[in-house]
C-alpha cells in the first residue's frame, strides 16, 4: 500500500521510502547469503530495524523462499520472556497449510502447551504458548529443532540483542550460542544501540558469540543522499524544500534518522513549501507534545541526575564531562557525584557518550530541557 506520508516513523514499506543504507544493505544481503551471521550495531531511532526490514525485501526479492523473522527483545526481562517471544515469532510460519503448521508444532514442542489461534485475514496460525520456569531450555531447544527440521532458509533478526545481558538468569549467551551454532538453514542478525555491550558481546574472547558474526555499524546517512530523498517528494507536489532549510534540520539534529523523518513528515503535511520559520514552528510543535512525559519522566530522577543532564543539554554536547570549568558553570556536585549520575543517566539510556562526547539520546528531549529554567 502506498503511504499517504512518504516520510516513515515508524515501519516499513519499501525501498522507495527508504533513504540509501546502499552500501550497508549490499553488505548484510551478501552476507545472508553466504551463510554469515550479522552483528549490527547503531544508536536507537538512527534507523536499525529500518535497514533490516529493507535487507529482508532485498533478500526475498533475489530468493522469495527464503522466511524473514524479526523479533525486538527491548522489553522482555527474562529468559521465559525471550522464549515466548520467539516462540510467537516463529511458530506455525513455516507451512503454508495451517493443518501442516499445527502437527509440526505438536511434533517437536513435548515440553509445552502451545494455545492457537488463526489470523483472520492470512489464516496462518497465532502461536502463544504456556511454559512451566523448569521446562525453559528444553522448550528453546524444542524451538530451534522446530526451525531447524523445515530445512528452509531462514533469517532470525533478533533487535537490541544486548537485552539478554541483563536477564536475572545466568548463561543465556552461552545457552544461545550452544543451539545457534547447529542451525545450519538459520542465519542471524544481531541488533542492538548499547555500542559497548555489543562490541564486548561479539569481540571479546571471554564471550560465547565471540568473533562468530560480520559485524557491521552505521550512522547518520549521507546528507546529500538524504536531501535528494527528501526533495525529490516535495517536489512530487509541486513544493520545493531547499538545501538549506533540509541542512538546518540536518545539523541541528547531527543527522539523527527519526528526528529528521519526524519533522519531514510534518512538514510534508502542509499545503505550502517548508521555510526555516515553519521548521523550528515544527519542531517547537514537537517538542511541546513530549513536554507532559519529558515532565513525569524527571519526576523519577535525583536532583543529581536532572541537574547533570540539564546540564549536557544546554552544553548540546560534552567532551569532558568531568572538566573542572563544566562543573562550576552549571553548579554541580562532587566529582563522584557527576560519576554516580551519569553513569546512572547512560544505563537508563537518557545519555548516550558519542565519538564527540556526551549528548542527551532524546535529541527532542534536549531541547525541552533547555528551556526550563536551570
Amino acid at each position: 500500500m502506498k503511504p499517504n506520508n512518504p516520510f516513515l516513523i515508524t515501519g516499513y514499506s519499501s525501498p522507495l521510502y527508504f533513504c540509501d543504507r546502499e552500501e550497508e544493505t549490499k553488505k548484510m544481503v551478501d552476507a545472508l547469503d553466504n551463510g554469515r551471521n550479522l552483528t549490527l550495531i547503531a544508536p536507537r531511532r538512527m534507523g536499525k530495524t529500518g535497514l533490516i526490514k529493507n535487507v529482508f525485501y532485498n533478500l526475498k526479492e533475489k530468493h522469495p523462499e527464503v522466511i524473514t523473522f524479526y523479533m525486538d527483545i527491548y522489553s522482555t526481562q527474562n529468559r521465559g520472556d525471550f522464549i515466548k517471544l520467539l516462540a510467537s515469532t516463529v511458530l506455525g510460519k513455516l507451512d503454508s497449510a495451517p493443518q501442516k503448521a499445527i502437527s509440526r508444532i505438536g511434533k517437536y514442542l513435548k515440553s509445552i502447551r502451545p494455545i492457537f489461534t488463526l489470523d483472520e485475514f492470512t489464516g496462518v496460525p497465532k502461536v502463544t504458548i504456556e511454559m512451566a520456569p523448569g521446562n525453559e531450555e528444553n522448550t528453546l531447544s524444542e524451538i530451534f529443532e522446530y526451525l531447524k527440521s523445515s530445512e528452509k532458509k531462514c533469517v532470525l533478526a533478533i533487535d537490541e540483542f544486548q537485552q539478554i545481558g541483563d536477564y536475572p538468569e545466568k548463561g543465556m549467551e552461552a545457552l544461545l550460542r550452544s543451539h545457534i551454532q547447529f542451525l545450519p538453514n538459520v542465519v542471524f542478525i544481531f541488533s542492538g544501540s548499547k555500542q559497548h555491550i555489543m562490541q564486548e558481546m561479539f569481540l571479546s574472547a571471554k564471550r560465547p558469540f565471540y568473533l562468530s558474526t560480520q559485524i557491521i555499524t552505521i550512522d547518520s546517512i549521507d546528507s546529500v543522499a538524504y536531501y535528494n530523498f527528501a526533495a525529490s517528494f516535495f517536489l512530487d507536489k509541486d513544493q520545493q524544500l531547499k538545501e538549506e532549510d533540509f541542512f538546518y534540520i540536518y545539523n541541528e539534529f547531527d543527522g539523527h534518522t527519526w528526528y529528521i523523518q519526524a519533522i519531514l513528515n510534518r512538514l510534508y503535511s502542509y499545503s505550502k513549501s517548508p521555510s526555516k520559520d515553519l521548521i523550528n514552528n515544527v519542531i517547537e510543535q514537537l517538542v511541546s507534545e513530549y513536554a507532559y512525559s519529558y515532565e513525569t519522566l524527571m519526576t523519577a530522577y535525583s536532583q543529581s541526575n536532572v541537574s547533570l543532564i540539564k546540564a549536557i543539554a544546554n552544553e548540546g554536547i560534552v567532551k569532558e564531562i568531568h572538566a573542572g570549568d563544566f562543573i562550576a558553570k552549571y553548579r554541580l556536585k562532587a566529582t563522584s557525584t557527576v560519576n554516580t549520575a551519569l553513569k546512572n543517566l547512560i544505563s537508563k539510556e537518557l545519555v548516550y557518550k558519542s565519538p564527540n562526547g556526551y549528548i542527551v539520546y532524546d535529541r527532542f528531549m534536549s531541547i525541552w530541557l533547555k528551556q526550563q529554567s536551570y
